[in-house]
């Protein structure tokens, strides 16, 4: 074959690809230049049905992706060049796989012959993640293989699925054809002929139904099951499940609500939302331990008290709903599995229980404690927590909330306040890492453009610098709250054997602040040391159409001394 026809085969398989991709339910392509991607790159250049995003940095391209795909509802396409620009992917693989995130990555990839030879920029890219991506190794694009067989390979590896892909593209040179008018996939072109009838439509070439798990409990089950003092526990729930309906069935059966950071429901008012710390009030606790049937929606739960009661109890009956098949228990308690999503297990036909209302003293235990937060964290000195609570009791139906990693998450899961509503939340609690944590969010608030704040350590911020770049690019408000207490703040909360260890192996104080990084990216910033000055900064910044950085600078100990006195309060109640 010309070497001409060479360079227009590799475009055509780039299109066909991202034109399938789009028909599955695609909606936005990530990019970062580079060569050996150029098919896949000039295809999606000329895509019209695909939202299209640049970085230059993959490991932000990466996150940008995941949240964007988490905001959506659906996959993501990513497009890298070879070598380990396929690497730097890998965290934000990790993550989507663990927390069933679709994220599809198309990586351009030299040729059989000129691997292992010492070629430039050339590794062994299949199987490079390993059991996080669902792996399909195109061979290089050649008239012989039929454009039906490539379109039939990408539907079955796409379709019903909700874990990330890697579809590895072996192109040989030259990749760069002479010129781009005219359209890339031509009904006249004798290689597309057989395709003429998908042309002309908006479907995808191979139709599979929807794979939908879902098992259900009989009626006699259910009023087994309820026949006792039990619990409802919300872990992490997506916003598409509905948990609004967990609320309703929490009453009819006469159970209290258990809730988790990522549930969706952790400010509802008629919720249990101060879990974690009720779990260490003396009276709560006793109470809750007379329970003996427990019904867990969602799984990954932040409290470790939580889930440490969740494995001492000795249940009856253990029931946990999952959307699909997925092994969520830490602890292995045994346990009956059940299908369907929160809406779904919600609208069956319950029954009020035997024991209804047997644990409401928890409502007055509950509103203790939020006098208690009132009084010594909204009122009391400036920190992390009255921070976390002005945050969210701010406009909540109007914006999007990404809660990052370490302190921020487990401060909100222990003192969010209560309040007519709630954001909805995200996090990134599949692996729980401190990297592409400002990418995640600048892929959430892209997505729709809905104001959107971002909770973050200064060591996370530090980590994803680059993706500054990602939030200059915005139009929309994001809200970059940069807790800055100079280090690992969430070390001092464990047991580490001394201060002189703590200090230099763990905490890595950095004295550094984002005055200067605000000003590379040309970002609005803040610097705040009290209530009245974030208040007002953070009112301003859900204003602002686009990105902003408000720093809130704390002592090293602020956050963890507060916590060891509200623990020691709360204990004594």
């Amino acid at each position: 074959m010309r070497t001409e026809n060479t360079a227009t085969l590799n475009l055509i398989w780039g299109a066909l690809i991202l034109e399938e991709l789009a028909r599955l339910g695609v909606q936005h392509v990530c990019m970062a230049p580079g060569s050996r991607s150029t098919p896949l790159t000039l295809a999606a250049a000329q895509q019209t049905k695909l939202q299209r995003h640049l970085h230059f940095d993959e490991r932000g391209l990466g996150f940008m992706a995941l949240g964007l795909a988490k905001a959506s509802r659906a996959p993501v396409a990513i497009i890298t060049t070879s070598g380990t620009a396929v690497a730097n992917l890998y965290p934000a693989i990790v993550e989507a796989w663990l927390t069933h995130v679709p994220l599809i990555v198309l990586s351009g990839d030299r040729p059989p012959e000129l691997l292992g030879c010492g070629a430039n920029q050339a590794i062994v890219q299949p199987g490079l993640f390993a059991n996080y991506a669902t792996q399909v190794n195109l061979p290089t694009p050649d008239a012989h293989i039929a454009p039906q067989a490539l379109l039939t390979t990408v539907d079955e590896a796409v379709a019903n699925q909700t874990r990330p892909v890697h579809i590895n593209c072996m192109y040989r040179e030259p990749l760069y054809p002479s010129e781009l008018s005219g359209v890339i996939l031509d009904a006249e072109s004798p290689y597309l002929k057989p395709l003429q009838t998908w042309l002309q439509l908006a479907r995808p070439y191979t139709q599979y139904g929807k794979c939908k798990q879902l098992s259900s409990p009989s009626d006699d089950a259910i009023m087994r099951f309820v026949h006792g003092k039990g619990v409802i526990v919300v872990g992490t729930l997506t916003p598409e499940q509905d948990p609004q309906q967990l609320i309703a069935l929490s009453q009819k059966i006469g159970w209290p609500l258990l809730t988790d950071a990522q549930s969706q429901l952790r400010q509802h008012p008629a919720a249990i939302g101060n879990i974690d710390q009720l779990l260490q009030h003396p009276r709560a606790r006793n109470l809750l331990q007379e329970a003996d049937r427990v019904l867990v929606f969602g799984g990954r739960l932040l409290s470790k008290r939580v889930i440490g009661y969740l494995a001492e109890q000795n249940w009856h009956s253990y029931w946990q709903v999952l959307p699909e098949q997925d092994r969520l228990d830490p602890s292995h308690n045994a346990k009956h599995i059940w299908h369907a999503n929160a809406e779904q297990f919600a609208a069956l036909n319950w029954y009020r229980s035997s024991s209804a209302n047997w644990a409401n003293t928890l409502i007055t235990y509950n509103d203790e404690l939020h006098n208690l937060f009132v009084r010594n964290i909204d009122q009391g000195e400036f920190g992390e927590a009255q921070v976390i609570r002005a945050i969210a009791n701010t406009r909540p139906l109007e914006q999007q909330l990404f809660i990052g990693n370490s302190l921020p998450v487990r401060l909100y899961d222990m003192y969010a306040p209560v309040s007519c509503c709630t954001a909805t939340t995200y996090t990134n609690r599949g692996a729980s890492g401190i990297d592409g944590l400002l990418a995640t969010a600048c892929g959430i608030a892209a997505h729709e453009g809905k104001p959107t704040s971002l909770i973050i350590g200064d060591l996370s911020q530090l980590h994803d610098l680059n993706s500054l770049a990602i939030a200059k690019g915005l139009t929309s408000p994001l809200v970059i709250v940069i807790l800055n207490n100079d280090g690992g703040n969430i070390f001092n909360l464990l047991p580490v054997p001394n201060e002189q260890v703590r200090s230099d192996y763990y905490r890595l104080s950095h004295g550094l602040e984002f005055g200067y990084a605000a000003a590379m990216f040309n970002l609005p910033y803040n610097q705040v040391d009290n209530l009245a000055d974030f208040q007002d900064s953070y009112n301003e910044a859900l204003d602002f159409q686009g990105a902003s950085i408000i720093e809130v600078n704390v002592s090293q100990n602020q956050a963890s001394d507060q916590i060891a006195a509200l623990n020691l309060w709360v204990k004594q109640s």
